[in-house]
């Protein structure tokens, strides 16, 4: 068995990402967030991975619901609730990011 940085990496990766499927971001973005037509709310992305982020917003959003994030730079990103509470939502993104879309937004 090679104890090489890597390894120790790769055995180390799981327990800091425990659930997760890709790193996480903090980030401060202004977006929108909408159902379709012109029904878009100002929200705020405070998380931010490849597969999804997670929100704050002043508009109600039901777990499950499809919607349209509007994001910075980059346009409507189509995701699904995966969780929401009263100010604050978690949703997947039906299509990931790509990396350099991702570093755009974390940066």
């Amino acid at each position: 068995m090679m104890t090489s940085g890597r390894s120790f990496a790769a055995e180390f990766e799981p327990a800091v990402l425990g659930r997760r499927r890709a790193p996480r971001a903090p980030v401060s973005l202004d977006a929108k967030v909408g159902r379709g037509g012109l029904d878009r709310a100002l929200c705020r992305v405070v998380d931010l991975s490849i597969h999804g982020a997670k929100i704050e917003t002043f508009s109600a959003l039901r777990r499950d619901a499809m919607i349209w994030l509007t994001l910075p730079h980059i346009g409507h990103w189509a995701a699904r609730v995966a969780w929401a509470g009263d100010f604050e939502a978690g949703l997947e993104f039906q299509i990931p990011l790509t990396e350099d879309e991702f570093e755009k937004l974390a940066a």
